[in-house]
């Protein structure tokens, strides 16, 4: 039975990626409140996330009356870990200064959480990946906010963009800090059936 995978994403690196897997998909993205509970870690928050889009895009399928039995939702969240505390977006120019100046000649850990829902069951797994950043001067990170890349990035860089220049190195998946852990992935959608 052919299973028809949905992505619920509208990141389009999550989608070059999984067409870099070859891995035919359909994009519906979820819409969730995204504000972390009190005192909720960063570990649990991503994977929280992850799962919620998840239920949320096949609620919104039965609504659509267009859930079918061969249906698979993957959804995935990113965030960035400090010093025990997420990282999110930068709300504005001063704010995407002050993260990357505290990112800034420091290891941080980014943690991409992949959650794969059928009508049978739902299996959320999260990859850590570690990321060393250069030593940044005020001037870089003004220059790096000016290129319009860090505005809607988790940690206010892209690694896959202007912002790897930042990294003098990686322990761990690359593809995770881009948004989708493809070993990983692929281990969950040969689970589900998805995949070969």
């Amino acid at each position: 039975m052919h299973i028809h995978l949905i992505l619920a994403s509208a990141s389009p690196r999550r989608t070059a990626l999984l067409k870099q897997m070859n891995v035919a998909h359909t994009i519906l993205p979820a819409d969730i409140d995204e504000t972390p509970k009190a005192d909720e870690k960063p570990e649990d928050l991503v994977a929280r996330l992850a799962s919620e889009k998840a239920q949320a895009v096949m609620k919104k399928l039965e609504k659509q009356q267009a859930l079918q039995d061969n249906t698979v939702v993957l959804a995935s969240d990113t965030l960035i870990a400090f010093n025990g505390e997420c990282v999110g977006k930068p709300v504005d120019k001063a704010d995407a200064i002050r993260i990357l100046s505290m990112l800034s000649g420091q290891t941080h850990h980014v943690l991409t959480s992949i959650s794969v829902l059928s009508q049978a069951k739902q299996v959320t797994q999260t990859v850590a990946t570690a990321v060393t950043f250069a030593t940044l001067t005020t001037q870089q990170i003004v220059d790096y906010w000016e290129t319009g890349e860090p505005a809607d990035k988790a940690g206010s860089y892209a690694i896959q963009g202007v912002g790897g220049e930042f990294v003098v190195s990686i322990n761990g998946s690359s593809s995770s800090v881009v948004g989708l852990p493809l070993y990983e992935t692929r281990q969950l959608l040969n689970e589900f059936g998805v995949v070969k």
